[in-house]
This record gives C-alpha cells, sequence and structure tokens, in this order.
C-alpha cells in the first residue's frame, strides 16, 4: 500500500522534542521528506539524527520563532531544498506558562507567549506561502489545544494563544483558499511530555478522569489526525478545529 505522505516535504516546526518530534516521526514513517525546525538546536540535532537512522530524509534547521529575521533567514534555507507540501505550526511556548491567575499573571510572559505562539505563527506561515503555492494544493496545519475549548484556569496566556491559532486558522482558511491552500487547526488535549513535565500531577489527572477515553494522553495520540490533515485525504476539507482529546472536550 502507498505511504499516505509518499515524496511530500513536510515542514514541522517545534519539532525537537514532544508532540513536534512524534509528528515528525510519524510523517517520515509515512514516506514524508522532512524539514525540522526548533529554537532547542542540540535536541533538534539528535532528532534529526535518530530520523536518519531510520532511513528518513531530514533537514534540520535552528529557527527562533519569536525573531521575524530568523523566521525569514530559515525558510530562505528551507527554499533552497524546494517547494513545500505541508507545513506544521507546532512550535509554542508551553513550558512555564501557568499557575497564575489572571490578577497575577506576569505581563512580560504574556508578551512572549503572544509572541511565539500566535504572531510566530502568522510570520512562518507568511514565510512558507512561496513554498507551499509551488506545490499542488499545499496544506497547513496549526496546533491549537482544547485548552481553548474549555478555559481551562491558571493558564491565561497560552489559552488565549491557542484560541487566537483557531481564529487565525478560520481567517487563513478563506484568505488562502483561493490560493489552492487548505488550512485547519488541531486541538490536542494535555499531552504527558517533556514540555509538560512542569505541569501537577493532578491536572493530567483531572483530564483523564474527565475524558470518555480514561487514560492520559501521549504524543502520538495526535499523529494521525495531523498525518490525514497533510494528505491527499483531507484536500476538501479546510478550516476546521479537531479536538484530539479523548473526549474531554466534544466540539
Amino acid at each position: 500500500m502507498t505511504e499516505m505522505l509518499s515524496g511530500k516535504r513536510i515542514l514541522v516546526t517545534g519539532a525537537a522534542r514532544g508532540l513536534g518530534r512524534s509528528v515528525a516521526e510519524a510523517a517520515a514513517a509515512e514516506g514524508a521528506r522532512l524539514v525540522i525546525s526548533d529554537i532547542l538546536a542540540d535536541e533538534l540535532q539528535a532528532t534529526a539524527e535518530a530520523l536518519r537512522a531510520r532511513g528518513a530524509e531530514v533537514e534540520a534547521l535552528s529557527i527562533d520563532q519569536a525573531d521575524p529575521a530568523s523566521i525569514e533567514a530559515g525558510m530562505a534555507r528551507v527554499a533552497g531544498g524546494g517547494g513545500l507540501d505541508g507545513l506544521v505550526n507546532n512550535a509554542a511556548i508551553a513550558t512555564g506558562v501557568g499557575g497564575e491567575t489572571l490578577m497575577d499573571y506576569d505581563a512580560d510572559l504574556w508578551d512572549r507567549v503572544m509572541t511565539v505562539n500566535v504572531k510566530g505563527t502568522w510570520l512562518m506561515t507568511r514565510a512558507a506561502m512561496p513554498l507551499l503555492e509551488s506545490g499542488d494544493g499545499g496544506r497547513i496545519v496549526n496546533l491549537a489545544s482544547d485548552t481553548a475549548l474549555w478555559g481551562a484556569p491558571r493558564l491565561m496566556a497560552y489559552v488565549a494563544s491557542k484560541g487566537a491559532v483557531i481564529s487565525m486558522t478560520r481567517a487563513m482558511a478563506r484568505e488562502l483558499g483561493e490560493r489552492g491552500i487548505g488550512v485547519n487547526a488541531v486541538a490536542p488535549g494535555l499531552t504527558h511530555c517533556e514540555a509538560t513535565e512542569y505541569v501537577p500531577q493532578e491536572r493530567y489527572d483531572f483530564y483523564a478522569q474527565g475524558r470518555a477515553l480514561k487514560r492520559e494522553q501521549q504524543p502520538d495520540d495526535v499523529d494521525g489526525t495531523i498525518l490525514y490533515l497533510l494528505s491527499n485525504w483531507s484536500t476538501f476539507v479546510t478550516g476546521q478545529v479537531i479536538p484530539v482529546n479523548g473526549g474531554f472536550v466534544f466540539n
């Protein structure tokens, strides 16, 4: 049987660890040619080497999503390898962003989260457009969060940023549909990985008990939905937000 992403060139941001790494591994297993990026240069190279050891074709680029110049320079390097068939906007600040109420939330942290999670997603998408348009119907998958669907407390900037990603996804779908580009969002639940190690165990338990499927969520629980949205199976799907959270939130 043909691999789902055979021959497709896919850029996955925030791919050094956690959900981004899991998506990159799954895409490689389905035949994708990968470009992976992250600000964590050493971990990114380790991920690239592990993927190559499995036979994947991988380019690894250090990109700081808070820096427009870094995004433009990184995308120029991506362009050196040709066009893109897909972009997964996964890079985000998700570590150390919770715990305080809206009354006590740090304003500088708020600005950093918005710069990376919202502005960075927009700028990465904008920079990738010439490469996505060079192919035959490029696909964009933005990583949102189900926290924006149920209003998780003590996580104000992150929740607000992911709500913005959902809204941007819909606006992007309207604008980029005219160019033949599909744009969708996936909203995972609390996923147990390196980026969420700071989360108290009681929050994991709260999620597990509230899900229709009673267990903790792992990164690879999200992979299949993202691969579907990158594949030819979803060419007429755009502007959608798909929660992948074991039934914690129904959309």
